[in-house]
């Protein structure tokens, strides 16, 4: 499995048989893209809300590849309404897919469309690829419940917002990491705009003073 960073909330999970996954797609409109949506392949989307920055080009990429694109209920009958292959879940659901298993969990962040649409809950993904466990925390403040989250799942992968602001902040995102503790820890929605612009060296300083492993991921950069 390889994990590859776009910027931002955004990534791509390929399996070891190929299998092409992006979580929250926004690449056109991220100044810390390398890539534009014309140049990624996707055979799965994963969703965690639908705020622009996070469901980004989800429509032109799922439209070109034929992708299936899996979010919380309200949200994928709303991109179904708009012509694409999706499947709807819930918060605290699972489902099986062909590349493994996804799970939604509680992130706290609002979440409406671009034209005002209610869409539903924010979510957390909780993702197993190649029995691998990715925790995606979606845009979320600090809870009490990722301890929960972690002693009941095993996470191999933290991917957790440290830009503050919209999301928890570097001091909460170690706090978060001590409550899943995870075996690897990737920052994401940071330093995409001034207005999240946080000191990414010093969260992982902290990270790893709890020993635990922080890979500062830049755009377009993936570990495997």
């Amino acid at each position: 499995m390889k994990i590859k960073y776009y910027g931002h909330s955004a990534f791509e999970i390929t399996s070891n048989t190929g299998v092409r996954i992006l979580i929250d797609p926004f690449l056109d409109g991220n100044p810390l893209s390398p890539i534009r949506s014309d140049q990624v392949k996707a055979d799965f989307i994963i969703l965690s809300h639908a705020h622009s920055d996070h469901l980004g080009d989800t429509l032109k990429i799922a439209k070109k590849n034929d992708s299936m694109v899996i979010a919380v209920a309200e949200l994928a009958a709303y991109l179904a309404g708009k012509g694409l292959k999706t499947h709807g879940m819930q918060i605290g659901g699972s489902r099986i897919f062909p590349f493994g298993k996804i799970k939604f969990t509680l992130a706290f962040h609002g979440n409406n469309t671009s034209d005002g649409r209610y869409a539903g809950l924010a979510a957390g993904i909780l993702l197993w690829v190649d029995d691998s466990c990715i925790y995606h925390c979606g845009d979320t403040g600090l809870f009490g419940d990722m301890k929960l989250i972690g002693e009941m799942n095993s996470v191999d992968y933290m991917l957790v917002p440290i830009g503050d602001n919209f999301t928890m902040g570097p001091e909460d995102a170690v706090k978060a990491v001590e409550l899943v503790s995870p075996r690897i820890v990737i920052p994401m929605h940071y330093n995409t705009w001034p207005i999240i612009q946080v000191d990414a060296n010093n969260f992982a300083e902290k990270v790893q003073a709890i020993g635990k492993e922080c890979f500062l991921l830049k755009p377009g950069e993936e570990i495997s």
